[in-house]
């Protein structure tokens, strides 16, 4: 029996050494991936769970109370889920909703996605005390699900690749930096400008003023507009810093990497003076007017339009003028104007519906009235959703010669992401107390767009994406559910399961 005994704690010893050197082996690997050796105060600790048992890892399994030990084994399994989940979602990948139509039809609202953290290199945490589960606000108990300090600097670990032209990219909204609660997916900036520009409305020949004199207006406008915002906490929310990586999570496509001179003309993207290939899901907004009956919903379901986007106008809103404006001039049977519906449509969308002479009686863009202030708002220019640029992207270690003119453009990326004192004088530019021409970029910058081109909030609005900001890249859809349809009609998505992401 003696003999039995001591083979069986042979035979355990040697088990446990086993598991500690390959337990120990992948822990080590991951150290030299992440590049941080602090990880190695945690060997002790592995050494004596698999070998010296000085500490009684799992001794609530001898409490005799089943209650208690009950409770205790769920302890246990919670604690031990939510650090994998931490690791996991931090160095591996995480799951993700697609929750508007801004890359419509390339992803659909209601699909949820793995995003590779790998793909483009996991960023260490910059915030490293938050749960897992949720991005930034506990949904229960309304505060952050993060703690502000300790705060880590930027750095990110060695993946497969780099961003790519063309690439879905999964980002942290970069002017999400600071937001009013109550309008958490709102940019506060352009939230700002917008109050104060109803305070303050832009002067008469405000093109004709120097630069300088415009610089003051627009500084005079947003502070009136935050002002405004501060002091309505009812209304708009306290307004929160947020961390980098605690930011609001966007999903748009990359169609501009450092170094690129970007412009759209006529909605085509030229990259340093060359055209684009469209993607084949890009789509615009458009009034269809038909003959004089509404659009079936058959029409709607051929054309896998949602019902957020069947969007039917109403001319006791005041839209008749602007309907005769458009050339929406068709009268149905009663001497009333024709049904306008407001839908967003690729080109092969377009044109089915165009080659419904039966059903449609006109189709028209959407004009630019529509679009909003564009990035950036302190600058007078000319550009619009679909004449736009060209506009320099920056590229870490490049030199670009600053001025007036195209200051604004770049005083984001130098005072929010590159942490600069910056200030326009009537004498020049003063970066940090000290005046000067140049500016060196220490980050590398990204421009994008949705798919849904009119219905997108991206760089048009708000600019550059600094390479901090990079989560991760889209890689399969793993589930895809229509809010339109019910469960038996359509609701699960089947032909989009475990579609990879181009």
């Amino acid at each position: 029996m003696n003999n039995l005994n001591k083979e069986e704690q042979k035979e355990k010893r040697t088990h446990n050494w086993i598991t500690f050197t390959i337990v120990t082996t992948l822990y080590l690997c991951f150290l030299y991936w992440v590049e941080s050796w602090w990880g190695l105060l945690l060997v002790p600790l592995l050494f004596d769970k698999h070998i010296t048992h000085y500490i009684h890892w799992g001794n609530w399994r001898n409490i005799k109370n089943p209650l208690l030990r009950f409770i205790l084994s769920w302890v246990d399994a919670i604690v031990f889920a939510v650090i994998a989940l931490y690791f996991v979602n931090t160095y591996v990948f995480q799951n993700y909703q697609i929750p508007s139509s801004s890359l419509e039809k390339t992803m659909l609202v209601g699909d949820y996605l793995y995003v590779s953290k790998v793909s483009y290199g996991p960023r260490k945490p910059m915030t490293p005390i938050h749960l897992p589960f949720v991005q930034n606000r506990l949904p229960v108990f309304n505060c952050n699900s993060y703690l502000s300090w300790p705060k880590w600097k930027y750095d990110r670990i060695k993946g497969f690749g780099q961003v790519k032209r063309n690439d879905i990219v999964v980002f942290n909204f970069p002017a999400g930096d600071s937001v009013a609660v109550n309008r958490a997916m709102t940019d506060l900036y352009s939230l700002s400008y917008n109050i104060g520009k109803s305070m303050y409305p832009t002067p008469n020949q405000f093109d004709t003023l120097d630069t300088y004199s415009q610089s003051l207006y627009f500084k005079k406008t947003y502070a009136a507009g935050r002002k405004v915002i501060n002091n309505s906490p009812n209304i708009y929310g306290k307004v929160l810093y947020r961390p980098v990586d605690r930011r609001e999570n966007y999903v748009k496509r990359c169609v501009g990497i450092p170094g690129d001179t970007l412009q759209i003309k006529k909605g085509i993207i030229y990259i340093d003076g060359k055209p684009e290939k469209t993607p084949e899901g890009v789509q615009m907004n458009y009034f269809v007017q038909t003959q004089g009956m509404h659009i079936p919903q058959s029409i709607f379901r051929k054309l896998e339009i949602s019902k957020d986007d069947e969007m039917l106008m109403s001319t006791a809103n005041g839209w008749d003028t602007a309907f005769k404006e458009l050339g929406l001039n068709k009268l149905d049977g009663n001497n009333i104007i024709a049904p306008v519906y407001h839908l967003p449509l690729t080109q092969k969308m377009l044109q089915t519906l165009r080659a419904n002479k039966a059903l449609i009686s006109k189709i028209v863009m959407e004009p630019e009235e529509f679009a909003g202030d564009l990035y950036p708002i302190n600058m007078v220019k000319k550009w619009n959703r679909n004449n736009y640029g060209p506009i320099w992207i920056p590229e870490k270690g490049k030199t670009i010669v600053l001025t007036a003119d195209n200051l604004p453009i770049y005083s984001r990326c130098i005072e929010a992401y590159e942490g600069h004192e910056l200030e326009l004088k009537k004498d020049g530019i003063y970066i940090d107390g000290q005046k000067e021409n140049r500016y060196t970029f220490h980050l590398n910058y990204y421009w994008m767009m949705g798919d849904n081109r009119h219905n997108s909030a991206d760089s048009r609005y708000w600019g550059f994406v600094p390479e901090d900001h990079i989560v991760g890249k889209p890689i399969v859809v793993w589930l895809s559910l229509d809010k339109d349809r019910s469960w038996f009609d359509g609701h699960i998505r089947f032909n989009r399961f475990f579609k990879w992401v181009n």
